[in-house]
């Protein structure tokens, strides 16, 4: 019985510290090969695996201390299908397919980057995931571009070959077809055979390419020795040649130093091929010389470099919100410069992200907008050009605008404890995200109003000085007023609220009657009576107080009185006292009032007689009192000042909290004032009305100047500075964020610093240093002997020279300095050659000849010597020049000016930078300024030299003006226009008109109406007094009675009174006018007729007042008045009615009133403001119900409702002019060289203009151009042909050069540029424009089968996925096809080749299958890309059309075939019969001749005629109306709408044809002529 072992899960770490050491356990156990668990003695004991191991105890600390580190994800892979089988290309990938990416994960130590187990990780954090879904796009195949024309034949005669080649434009990727041949080959013969021996082979010498450059063999060198060139440090000084002897002690050929250059050989085959490809003797290819088969060659040496840096620190060292990783890099420097084609040097810095997580990282220092506090409110910068000349600055108030400074600090760690409002040094704005805060912003300064006081009212009574204790006989009567409006903004207080007037037998309280009884006769009906009355105890303000404040005795409660008999006189009662004639009283006058009464019935003869005239009227003194009042007089309240009682201490206002400031005192001047005389002592006013002469108040809070630290000082420049340059400075600033108020403490002087930054070294000056060239080296003897070519030791060799780096005082450095500061390296090799025999042989050059001036040349000559001169070959002057010239030096220079002038600049003083506190300031928009125009400094040659060679700065400048603006100019206010209501409220109205548009960006005028007049008016409310002129009634006369003899005096009779028009003053009446001016309607009665009661008869009183008409005004409603029996009749005779009542009638006797408002004022400003809050009235009038205005006290008395608001707030908004910022520094050119160079400074909106403010100016940026300087670029030359030294084919050399020229700055247009030294180019970036200036090539031979040169690359094109891109970067190709020359050579041909090579700003291509026009049932199909090109390949080929057509069902009836309509027809000759569905039935013979008519027949058996031409001509065609796609035919419609036209036009005619025509019996009128005129109507 066999047993299994199977073991558990490990169980988790167990163990007493953390760390190694713990002990990890699990269960194992035997199980029966069929499953069931067994003895564990069945199962080998050698093969049971061990149940506990060793293990590492994680802990919490253990975090901080590893981590996951997960590399890259790999390349996207493919899936297997369900069937485990990988389809690249079928028809179901439509866009991509699925596939997997793939990545490690391994828990490291987080200090080495060492590998841990992962179950440590594990404990923390979740295995990050290794896998995940991808996508790779669908197999695309190669595609290809159409093929090229047909070359030329290979053979002017008989036959050969021609081809056609087409490029390669994507390759394939993703699985896709391979590129197909991109050449095709065909025979061609031409017209002419070729004559004997024209066909025969032709044989071409051709070379092979040199071999690796190698040494010479230690026996070579025996004789010949090597030259080698010391680089040492020791050597440095004195470079020389070493000739190297082999003896025979040195076994160590090659121990050479890392400097050394050593000169070797390499060689190359030379042969003669036949155009068949084989090879030939060389006799029949060599007629002259022999090419060269050696040569020398510097040995290769690859660069070296040293062992990289230590990593730089991270870029991140801090966790920011992005999660955006840091860098670090690593240098190396190089030690060895490549020599002899060697391996080139590898990247000398390395890059790698760091801190891509970063949660150990610190918070990064985030950044926030602060704002100092807001400084004045302003009224001045609001004003226009207009205003500014006019008003007076010192008094604005209103609407203003008020600024302050922004700055930019760092937001605390959220960690760090602090306060609740900490000042920040400011840091660069640039560092504060999101918008700047606004700095300016609206504000009011409050405009003074005086104090607005009621009128006075009446005097009143005598009283005490003191109520509750009076004192004395004498006392004060006073009047008051009531402050209706308190001042504000202004020292001016209110004036006095109380006048007082000294009197005698002052009473604080008196007695008042409150009600009088009839007078009730104390026997009979008439004679003496008694009347009651009720009396009470009131104050000075009429309110009842106790009867135990009057002192003096009251009234009686019982009057004696009289009620009058049948004969007695009966009088009136009294009227009302008039008023007084006199305010006051004097020495010169008295006031005075009067009352009277009137004889209402004389009396009898036995009755009681009327008295005399004068008794009807009394008089009475009034207003006694001196006209000379007293009032107190108050200052205006002094100054807070500190009490000195106060135990409060003055606190001071600071940043973090509210202030709480100390209670102090205020006092003011406290005196009596007599009316018109002056100061007066204070016994003579009232001390109950002496106002307070010291009150509490609030002492101003001390503000201390509160300033932010300085700044950071500014870099300084760390690495070394050049020699001779400026000393650099570094500057911080502080900003006042709050002003110092109150006796504060002061702003400190300083809030700028600047100072000289440390000195740095002097920066090392590196240079090259280059020694004599040595003696020129050769290929040696020994490996010339047996070659081609070879004959003495003369000929082509290499020369070396030393070449270290130094720096001053020639003090050897490291080469890598110099590689940075000093350029490239000097050239160390050059050809030289050694003369052989034969060579020729010249004289020294001579000197140059003189100069003539600017633009001639200079030359000098040398001469053939010795035996040279007999040599024909000497004499070739194209080959050996015996003259040279070169252009003679010129210091003439020109200067022409280039490009447009620049932005008027103007000459502004640069303001001083933070200098705390922003005060608005009126910029220099505008004035004289200076602009530049750059100038090119060119040389005779138009070469472009430095500008200081022709103008200090480089510029012309050129006084400009900036326009001023100037604003709109109205006119003044024109005078107020009449009230727009006669009567009552209205609005008076004022305006301006305009006098002078605004220009140069002035601020705009108010809206302009149609008359181009500005609307700029006022209104205001204004009122029409209604009762302007009044009727003035005098008292009546008395009642005249017409008797005629002794008759009795009474009875009915007449009495009158004069009544004159007099003008309304308000105060009472005024001057007397004329009546016309006072409305007639309203003219009281001159005369009335009155009735005297004759003896014996019943007096009454007058009539009473009528009573109010109850509302509304209808026929029900009555008022009524009522009058008293005065004098009961006789027995016998009656008294009249004591009542009356008449109807109310509206508009008559009863009226109704309604409130009427006016029109609202436009919103009216303080006379010393010019925006902000202001204040709209209208006014309110009474309308009587017949529409007339009276006085408000009538819908008063009615108990109106006011429900309308007579004032409100109101704001005009305040014309803001735009500000900006400062201009910005000017920034650095924007090219280092040539004429597109320019510097660019710009300024910010920080208010825009609002309103009627002046707008922005267009130009919140200038620009000025730099001075034009010359660039220097390498300029890579096109490469020249293959070159094969010595031959005609093989492999060769293509070369191309490298020029330094000058331009002006286009790097694409190089047309115009100029050769120059090539010192005036950066050595350092020769490398950069072209690495290699030659390459190895080679020139087929003829019959060789050999490659095309390189295509042009295609565009570039992107991987997409339903036309989105799949990948950032684009490819493109590019390909080389095979040509075959000759048959017999094809089977050694090379392969043809293609590459490819990213790019950047490619696009989708998507390709779609094209078709021509059917012919013949056949077409032309094609693959077009979306871009038009016509391609091969990257279409599908499941959907590719077919390319011939078949008809549907075949067309298998006699002499049927397809039509190009795709459906059967018959041939010629034939007609076709068709089913009813439209197909083809069969074929019948058409009878008769071809100019005959035929049927078409249809299986119906009906005929249609037509003729056989047409017949023929539309022979394809049917008269099935469905076409075959299915869709109606368009003749089915034309033949439907002509069909319908002939019906409605039978059915028109049928009507005209039946219709009867009317009878008419009467003559016919006679007919006038019909005009006709369209008025626009469609019927006509």
């Amino acid at each position: 019985m066999a047993g299994v072992t199977f073991e558990g899960q490990w169980g988790r770490c167990m163990g007493e510290d953390c760390g190694p050491g713990g002990v990890q356990t699990r269960t194992v156990w035997c199980v029966h090969t069929e499953g069931w668990t067994t003895h564990h003695s069945n199962c080998k004991h050698t093969e049971k695996p061990t149940s506990q191991r060793e293990c590492f105890k994680v802990c919490e600390w253990h975090q901080e201390l590893f981590e996951w580190e997960v590399s890259e994800w790999g390349s996207c892979i493919l899936v297997p299908y369900f069937s485990n089988e990988l389809k690249l290309r079928t028809a179901e990938c439509v866009t991509a397919q699925h596939g997997i990416q793939q990545r490690k994960a391994h828990c490291v130590r987080k200090s080495n980057r060492t590998v841990v187990t992962e179950r440590i990780c594990e404990f923390f954090s979740q295995r990050p995931a290794v896998e995940q879904a991808c996508l790779i796009p669908c197999p695309q195949d190669c595609v290809v571009s159409e093929f090229s024309a047909w070359s030329g034949c290979s053979k002017t005669c008989g036959s050969g070959l021609q081809h056609r080649t087409r490029a390669v434009l994507a390759t394939p990727v993703y699985g896709g077809a391979s590129c197909p041949n991109l050449t095709e080959t065909r025979n061609c013969h031409n017209q002419f055979s070729c004559s004997v021996g024209e066909d025969e082979y032709k044989y071409s010498l051709k070379v092979g390419p040199w071999s690796e450059c190698r040494l010479p063999h230690q026996k070579d060198v025996k004789l010949s020795g090597r030259t080698m060139l010391d680089f040492n440090i020791e050597s440095a000084e004195k470079n020389y040649v070493k000739r190297h002897i082999q003896n025979s002690h040195n076994h160590h050929h090659h121990h050479s130093k890392a400097w050394d250059i050593e000169i070797g050989y390499q060689t190359r085959q030379v042969r003669c091929t036949r155009s068949d490809g084989k090879n030939a003797m060389l006799s029949l290819c060599i007629q002259d010389n022999a090419p060269m088969t050696f040569q020398s060659c510097v040995i290769p040496r690859n660069c070296e470099t040293t062992e990289w840096s230590s990593w730089s620190p991270c870029s991140k060292t801090c966790r920011s919100v992005d999660l955006s990783p840091g860098y670090r890099t690593r240098t190396r420097s190089m030690k060895q410069v490549p020599l002899g084609g060697g391996r080139e040097c590898p990247i000398l810095e390395e890059k790698e992200a760091c801190n891509i997580i970063g949660d150990l990282l610190p918070n990064c220092p985030r950044y926030t907008w602060k704002t100092t506090e807001w400084g004045e409110c302003q009224v001045s910068p609001l004003l226009s050009q207009q205003d500014q000349r006019q008003n007076n600055l010192t008094a604005l108030c209103g609407g203003g605008i008020q600024m302050r400074q922004t700055y930019c600090v760092q937001i605390p760690d959220d960690m760090v404890s602090q306060q609740i409002k900490e000042v920040s040094r400011p840091v660069n704005r640039k560092l504060c995200p999101g918008s700047v805060p606004s700095a300016v912003q609206q504000c009011n300064i409050p405009c003074p109003e005086d104090c607005l006081v009621s009128t006075w009212s009446f005097w009143e009574p005598c009283i005490y000085g003191n109520c509750l204790e009076p004192q004395g006989k004498k006392g004060f009567r006073q009047r008051r007023r009531e402050v209706i409006r308190e001042p504000t903004g202004t020292a001016e207080s209110c004036p006095h609220l109380v006048e007082t007037l000294p009197c005698e037998d002052p009473a604080c309280f008196q007695w008042d009657v409150i009600e009088e009884e009839l007078c009730v006769p104390n026997r009979g009906t008439c004679g003496p009576g008694i009347q009651n009355q009720k009396v009470l105890c009131k104050n000075t303000k009429g309110e009842a107080v106790s009867n135990e404040l009057c002192i003096d005795d009251p009234p009686p409660s019982q009057l004696p009185c009289e009620v009058s008999c049948s004969s007695d006189c009966v009088l009136s009662s009294w009227s009302a006292w008039s008023p007084c004639s006199h305010s006051c009283s004097s020495k010169n006058a008295e006031g005075k009032q009067s009352r009277t009464r009137d004889i209402l019935a004389l009396p009898g003869e036995e009755g009681k007689p009327c008295p005399a005239a004068p008794a009807l009227e009394e008089w009475r003194l009034c207003n006694d009192h001196p006209c000379s009042s007293f009032y107190w007089e108050v200052s205006s309240w002094g100054d807070c000042i500190e009490d000195s009682s106060m135990t409060n201490l003055n606190a001071t206002s600071n940043w973090s909290g509210k202030p709480t400031c100390a209670i102090g005192i205020q006092s003011r001047k406290v005196i009596c004032i007599k009316v018109n005389v002056g100061q007066v002592t204070g016994k003579r006013c009232p001390d109950s009305t002496r106002p307070d002469a010291i009150r509490p108040c609030l002492l101003h809070c001390k503000k201390d100047c509160i300033v932010t630290p300085f700044s950071e000082w500014t870099a300084c420049p760390t690495t070394c500075q050049q020699a001779n340059a400026t000393i650099s400075k570094q500057s911080r600033y502080r900003i006042i964020i709050q002003k110092s108020a109150n006796g504060g403490q002061d702003c400190p002087d300083t809030l700028y610093e600047e100072r000289e930054c440390e000195p740095l070294p002097v920066c090392p000056i590196y240079r090259w240093k280059t020694h004599k060239w040595h003696q020129c080296t050769i290929v040696p003897d020994s490996v010339r002997q047996g070659m081609t070519g070879a004959s003495e030791s003369c000929g082509r060799g290499l020369e070396t020279r030393g070449v270290a780096c130094v720096k001053d005082e020639d003090e050897v450095a490291d080469v890598s300095e110099c590689l940075q500061w000093a350029g490239a390296m000097p050239s160390q090799i050059r050809e030289c050659r050694v003369p052989c025999r034969d060579d020729c042989t010249f004289t020294s050059w001579s000197k140059f000849s003189a100069c003539t001036g600017c633009g001639a040349a200079r030359s000098r000559r040398r001469s053939v010597t010795g035996r040279s001169k007999k040599k024909e070959k000497c004499q070739k002057t194209e080959h050996y020049l015996l003259a040279e010239t070169e252009p003679c030096a010129c210091d003439e220079f020109l200067s022409q000016p280039y490009g447009n002038w620049s932005d008027c600049i103007l000459d502004e003083h640069k303001a001083e930078p933070h200098l705390g506190w922003r005060i608005h300031r009126d910029v220099k928009g505008c004035g004289q300024g200076v602009r530049y125009k750059a100038i090119a400094c060119i040389d005779q040659d138009d070469k472009l030299l430095d500008p200081s060679l022709c103008s200090s700065s480089g510029y012309i400048e050129e006084t400009c003006l900036i326009p001023c603006p100037f604003d709109c100019k109205l006119s003044e206010w024109s005078n107020w226009s009449t009230c727009s209501s006669p009567c009552g409220g209205g609005v008076k109205v004022r305006s301006k008109w305009l006098r002078e548009k605004p220009f140069n960006g002035g601020r705009p005028c108010p809206k302009l109406d149609l008359k181009n007049q500005a609307q700029v008016y006022e209104a205001v409310p204004c009122y029409s007094e209604c009762s302007r002129y009044i009727w003035v009634m005098e008292a009546w006369s008395v009642c005249t009675i017409n008797t005629v003899d002794k008759m009795p005096d009474c009875g009915e009779g007449v009495q009158s009174r004069k009544i004159k028009c007099v003008n309304n003053t308000g105060e009472g009446p005024g001057e007397i006018v004329d009546d016309e001016l006072c409305d007639q309607e309203e003219m009281p009665f001159r005369a009335q007729t009155c009735f005297l009661p004759c003896p014996d008869d019943c007096v009454m009183s007058r009539w009473s007042e009528w009573s109010r008409c109850p509302m509304p005004c209808d026929q029900t409603g009555v008022r009524r008045r009522i009058r008293q029996t005065l004098r009961l009749p006789q027995t016998g005779k009656t008294c009249p009615e004591d009542s009356e009542t008449e109807p109310c009638i509206l508009n008559t006797n009863c009226f109704t009133y309604q409130y009427n408002v006016s029109d609202w004022s436009t919103c009216q400003l303080r006379e010393n403001a010019v925006c902000g809050q202001g204040t709209k009235t209208r006014l309110l009038d009474c309308v009587r119900s017949d529409g007339k205005v009276v006085e408000l006290r009538y819908c008063e008395q009615i108990g109106l409702e006011k429900k309308w608001r007579l004032a409100l707030h109101c704001l005009v908004d305040c014309p803001v002019n735009c500000m900006l910022s400062d201009w910005s520094p000017w920034t650095e050119c924007s090219h280092t060289c040539g004429e597109q160079g320019h510097m660019q400074r710009s300024r910010t909106v920080i208010q825009p203009a609002h309103e009627e403010g002046r707008p922005c100016p267009p130009q919140l940026s200038q620009v000025i151009p730099c001075p034009v300087r010359p660039c220097y670029t390498w300029v890579l030359g096109e490469w020249a042909p293959c070159h094969v030294e010595g031959a005609e084919c093989g492999e060769g050399i293509r070369k191309r050069n490298l020029t330094c020229v000058v331009h002006r700055g286009s790097e694409t247009d190089l047309s115009s540029a100029k050769p120059v030294e090539e010192e005036k180019c950066d050595a350092r970036l020769m490398k950069a424009s072209g690495q290699t200036l030659q390459l190895p090539c080679s020139v087929p031979c003829p019959g060789d089968c050999h490659l095309t040169e390189w295509t042009l690359w295609s565009s570039c094109q992107l991987t997409c996925l339903d036309g989105r891109s799949f990948e950032t970067t684009g490819h493109q190709a590019r390909s080389r096809a095979v040509i075959i020359q000759a048959v017999e050579n094809q089977d050694s041909c090379p392969l043809q080749v293609f590459e490819t090579r990213p790019c950047k700003g490619g696009k989708c291509h998507n390709y779609e299958w094209r078709t021509s026009p059917w012919r013949d049932n056949e077409r032309s199909v094609w693959c077009q890309r979306s871009d038009g090109v016509n391609v091969t390949g990257g279409c599908f080929l499941q959907n590719q059309p077919s390319t011939i057509r078949h008809c549907h069902p075949p067309c298998t009836k006699p002499f049927s075939h397809c039509t190009q309509s795709g459906v059967c027809g018959c041939e010629n000759g034939y007609t076709e019969v068709m089913t009813a569905y439209g197909f083809l039935d069969y074929c019948t013979k058409t009878p008769g001749a071809d100019n005959k008519k035929a049927d078409v027949k249809t299986s119906a058996g009906k005929f249609k005629p037509g003729t056989s031409k047409i017949q023929d001509f539309f022979k394809e065609w049917s008269i099935q109306p469905f076409g075959p796609d299915g869709r109606i035919k368009f003749w089915v419609y034309g033949v439907t709408v002509a069909g319908f036209v002939l019906v409605l036009f039978i059915i028109a005619m049928s009507f005209l044809v039946c219709k009867k025509p009317k009878q008419n019996k009467s003559a016919p009128p006679q007919q006038k002529p019909l005009t006709l005129a369209y008025d626009g109507d469609l019927d006509m």
